[in-house]
C-alpha cells in the first residue's frame, strides 16, 4: 500500500508529538511493507509569523491532495492579541470547513495501568469505553453574525448558533451507525429546555432513531451530561452532540483516563481526506523540552490506519503497543505519579516502536 499523509505540526509541542507519530507510522510501514509518503504544511501561529495567515492556501491544497491529514496543535499566548482573523484557531476552524470535516470522533478508553494516576476513583472509571461524536462545522463557532456593536449607547456583542437540518442529520446518523458496531446505545446531548436549536436537534434524533430500531436512544441535557460523565461514565456508549457542547464535554472526558495526553481524535468528511489529531492543546509552556506526552498523537495515527486506510491489524498493533508500554510501567511526566521515574517524549516513542517490532 502507498499513501500520502499531510503532516501539520502547528505550534508549541506540535512538532514533537507529530514527529513521534510519523516515526510510529514509518515503523508500521517497514514491518508490513507499506509506503507512507509524508509532506509537511504550515498552520496556526507559526504560519501567521511566516506567511501572514493561519492557514496558507498551499497547506489547504496539500491536504486536499493527500489521503489523510495528521495535525499537531495550534495556538498559544504569543498570538492571543492578534486580530480575530489572524488567530491560530481560525486556521483550525477554516481547515475543518474547507475539508468538510463535519464529525469529530473522540474515543475515551479506560487504561487499567493508569487508574491510580486518574483523578477519579477506580470503581468510577473502570471499564469506561465511550465515543464522543461531535458536530464540527456548524453551531456557534461558525454562525454569523459574530461581532461587537453598540446598542442603546452600550457596548454589546453577538455570537450566532446556527444549524441546518441536514447538518444535524448527517452527524446524528453517523452516531447511530457507529453505535451499531458497539453497544447499540446513543445518548444525544442538547439543551432542549432552553434553545430552539436543541429542540430541532432532539426532534431530528427522534426521527433518525426510527431507522435504527436495534439502537437505544436517550436524551440528556448538557448540564446533566457534564455531571453524569464524572458521576457514572460507564452508562455511556456513543454520545452525539453539537459543536460547542462536544468541545467542552470531550475535554472533560479526558479526565476519565487521567490526562489530556492520552486522548486521540479523528475528524471525518463526506468526500475529502480525514484529519487526525490529539485533543490537547499546544502546551507552549513545555514546548521544546522533550517532555510532552506523544501517546494521544500515536493513538490518533492508529485511528488513521484504521479509518482512512482500512488497516485494522496495523491499527490494533499500535494500540496494543501503547497499552503494553503503559502496562510495563513506562510513563511520561504528565501521567507519572509523584516521585515516579518518567520518559522523555523521544524515549516514549522509542518504546512504542520497539514494542511494535516485537509484536
Amino acid at each position: 500500500m502507498e499513501k500520502r499523509i499531510a503532516v501539520l505540526p502547528g505550534d508549541g509541542i506540535g512538532k514533537e508529538i507529530t514527529q513521534g507519530a510519523v516515526e510510529v507510522l514509518q515503523t508500521i510501514g517497514e514491518r508490513f511493507g507499506h509506503q507512507f509518503n509524508f509532506s509537511y504544511g504550515k498552520i496556526g501561529g507559526g504560519a501567521v509569523d511566516e506567511v501572514g495567515t493561519p492557514l496558507p492556501d498551499e497547506t489547504l491544497e496539500l491536504c486536499k491532495n493527500s489521503d489523510a491529514v495528521l495535525l499537531g496543535a495550534v495556538g498559544g499566548p504569543k498570538w492571543d492579541n492578534l486580530p480575530v482573523h489572524l488567530r491560530p484557531e481560525k486556521g483550525l476552524l477554516k481547515i475543518r470547513k474547507e475539508l468538510g470535516l463535519f464529525a469529530n470522533l473522540r474515543p475515551t478508553t479506560y487504561f487499567e495501568s493508569l487508574a491510580e494516576s486518574a483523578p477519579l476513583k477506580k470503581h468510577v472509571i473502570e471499564g469506561v469505553d465511550l465515543l464522543m461524536v461531535r458536530e464540527l462545522t456548524g453551531g456557534i463557532y461558525f454562525g454569523r453574525p459574530s461581532e461587537r456593536f453598540e446598542k442603546d449607547g452600550q457596548e454589546a456583542v453577538v455570537d450566532t448558533l446556527a444549524y441546518t437540518k441536514e447538518e444535524m442529520v448527517r452527524v446524528i446518523r453517523l452516531a447511530f451507525e457507529l453505535a451499531r458496531n458497539r453497544s447499540k446505545k446513543v445518548t444525544s446531548v442538547d439543551k432542549a429546555n432552553v434553545l430552539e436549536s436543541s429542540r430541532m436537534w432532539r426532534e431530528t434524533a427522534e426521527e433518525i432513531a426510527k431507522d435504527y430500531p436495534d439502537v437505544e436512544l436517550n436524551h440528556m441535557l448538557v448540564d446533566n451530561a457534564a455531571m453524569q460523565l464524572i458521576r457514572y461514565p460507564k452508562q455511556f456508549d456513543v454520545i452525539v452532540t453539537e459543536n460547542m457542547f462536544g468541545d467542552i464535554l470531550s475535554d472533560e472526558a479526558s479526565m476519565l483516563t487521567g490526562s489530556l495526553g492520552m486522548l486521540p481524535s479523528a475528524s471525518l468528511s463526506e468526500n475529502g481526506p480525514y484529519l487526525y489529531e490529539p485533543i490537547h492543546g499546544s502546551a507552549p509552556d513545555i514546548a521544546g523540552q522533550n517532555i510532552a506526552n506523544p501517546l494521544a498523537t500515536i493513538l490518533s495515527a492508529a485511528m488513521l490506519l484504521r479509518l482512512s486506510f482500512g488497516l485494522e491489524k496495523e491499527a490494533s498493533i499500535v494500540e496494543n503497543a501503547v497499552q503494553s508500554v503503559l502496562n510495563q510501567g513506562y510513563r511520561t511526566k504528565d501521567i507519572a505519579a509523584e516521585g515516579e521515574a518518567w520518559l522523555s517524549t523521544t524515549e516514549m516513542v522509542e518504546k512504542v516502536k520497539e514494542t511494535i517490532l516485537q509484536a
